[in-house]
């Protein structure tokens, strides 16, 4: 594909870097990229793809916007309030690139949708904040090879990592079972502080543009983690572990399973946030 003169001036700060040009540009316009969540993390991860000119973008929810997602879901807007976040996120993403082909998946994840979901994709984003979808994406994409950039936060705190199916630690390497039900609370319960929803969700989006770019160094088998009352990084080495359910040398899970009772949490909602 050749760039169009309008598309040569909206991207012209990033086409003169050395390590990306035309047809780096070109590639980032022929990527699709699938982000499940519209919500903290989604929401800035979707803003600064689409303004890169990520030609393809998936928004997965199934909530609609609420008045106190608007501290932090910046793909949100007062006026947004009661329509379907999946809805809302393309008419925003479209407002600031149209170019954008913007595909709203208006639904809740599950084992039997998701790899149908997935397989349209290049790379996935995670942006849920509940262990039965978290386990269920990191699952999925395991089983269909799709890479996947994984975010958390919480309080003041977040993290993110870059899983490579095949190559990395994946998130069940990390955390091989979910806590028991009550001990860490939700967002809900404990409250975050917007800007570190935007700082993760920020980072998955520039791992996502490093991979499809193939520049840089990605957060393969290591966990960025983040507190914000500090302004404090650290980085931590997550070793894949070969007896992994999912991406060990035999693993024990090879097809997606009911992910609610295997966090026991089938008495919480566990909708994507």
């Amino acid at each position: 594909m050749s760039l169009r003169n309008d598309q040569i001036e909206r991207y012209s700060r990033q086409i003169i870097l050395n390590d990306i040009g035309g047809k780096g540009q070109e590639r980032l316009l022929s990527a699709k990229v699938l982000i499940v969540g519209a919500g903290g993390l989604g929401s800035p991860s979707a803003l600064y793809l689409a303004a890169a000119g990520i030609g393809t973008i998936g928004i997965v929810d199934s909530d609609n916007v609420e008045l106190n997602n608007l501290q932090r879901q910046i793909l949100h807007s007062t006026g947004s309030v009661g329509k379907p976040k999946a809805e809302s996120a393309k008419e925003t993403i479209n407002k600031l690139n149209p170019d954008v082909n913007v595909v709203p998946h208006k639904l809740r994840l599950t084992s039997e949708n998701i790899l149908n979901i997935v397989r349209d994709y290049d790379i996935v984003i995670d942006g849920s904040d509940n262990f039965p979808t978290r386990y269920l994406v990191n699952d999925a994409c395991v089983i269909s090879k799709k890479p996947l950039s994984h975010g958390g936060i919480f309080r003041y705190d977040g993290q993110a990592m870059t899983i490579i199916p095949g190559e990395s630690a994946c998130y069940r390497c990390l955390f091989p079972e979910p806590p028991p039900p009550g001990l860490v609370p939700s967002c809900q319960e404990a409250g975050i502080l917007g800007a570190v929803a935007g700082i993760i969700g920020i980072i998955q989006a520039n791992e996502v543009l490093k991979y499809i770019l193939k520049n840089g160094e990605l957060l393969k088998s290591k966990l960025l983690i983040f507190n914000a009352l500090e302004s404090r990084f650290r980085l931590v080495r997550v070793p894949k572990n070969d007896n992994c359910a999912v991406c060990g040398k035999n693993p024990t899970v090879t097809k997606l399973i009911d992910y609610q009772e295997f966090c026991s949490l089938k008495k919480i909602d566990c909708s994507i946030k």
